[in-house]
């Protein structure tokens, strides 16, 4: 018997090690693809809602078209228009996009694509600037209400992570006074004037008793951009823009607004 077994081990000793070493590989091989997949999707995951999943409350129409004809946001425009055209002709789904019907093969997807583009409008493509920006990762994410400036690629060569004062004094805050890359400023904020011209909108910082003494942010509109009526007293938005000035006197951060979403 032994000698059948030293036998036996003589012959298939190389196959086992064969055999464990493809059974040690292919479990190490199915580690790190779980490993991967769950970084890709914390990676995809989005740190809040996207603001455009709300209602866009303001937009400033000129600024916009000049971002995107700037940017080249077309080219981006273009591959989400032919991608739901095409997600629609496959499925065979009938739509009518601007007086087109889909469904007809890639001429009349490629026609959609094309008159799309031509009436491209404010509207129809905040959304492609915001995603490029967000994929981008310079959009600086502050929230007033809990005083915190979300960490990201923007701030890589500044302060740091930190509360959003406007004269921040350690390591740990960040001035918004000093940040170039768009903001989008997450606070509570509330009509302090209105022309005929101009809408002028606060928030401070914090939740204070008396919004209006302490450091606040001030966001000046154009009032054609108002898409809908403002609300009285105080609601919930998020300010898409660029920091313009920190006037120490009166404890205000002016702010540009692109868009304001509720």
């Amino acid at each position: 018997m032994g000698v059948i077994s030293e036998a036996w081990w003589g012959v298939w000793w190389p196959w086992m090690l064969v055999w464990l070493l493809t059974a040690v590989c292919l479990v190490a091989l199915l580690v790190l693809t779980v490993l991967r997949l769950v970084r890709f999707v914390r990676g995809r995951r989005p740190h809040s809602r996207p603001a455009t999943f709300s209602i866009c409350f303001y937009l400033h129409g000129t600024t916009v078209m000049d971002h995107y004809q700037m940017r080249g946001y077309a080219a981006a425009l273009r591959r989400e228009v032919e991608q739901r055209t095409s997600d629609s002709t496959e499925g065979n789904v009938r739509a009518s996009v601007l007086g087109a019907t889909l469904g007809g093969g890639r001429r009349d997807t490629m026609e959609v694509v094309s008159k799309y583009l031509q009436v491209a409008e404010p509207i129809s493509v905040i959304g492609v600037i915001m995603d490029v920006l967000e994929k981008e990762d310079v959009i600086v994410h502050v929230d007033l209400v809990s005083g915190t400036v979300r960490h990201n690629r923007a701030l890589a060569g500044g302060s740091g992570p930190g509360t959003g004062a406007g004269t921040g004094a350690s390591p740990r805050t960040v001035r918004l006074r000093d940040i170039e890359d768009f903001v989008l400023i997450r606070g509570r904020f509330r009509k302090i004037s209105e022309s005929s011209e101009t809408t002028v909108f606060e928030a401070p910082y914090g939740d204070p008793d008396l919004p209006g003494e302490g450091p606040r942010v001030r966001v000046t509109c154009a009032t054609e951009g108002l898409r809908t009526k403002a609300a009285q007293g105080t609601f919930l938005a998020r300010c898409l823009g660029k920091v313009q000035d920190w006037n120490a006197r009166d404890a205000v951060l002016e702010v540009q607004a692109m868009a304001i979403f509720r």
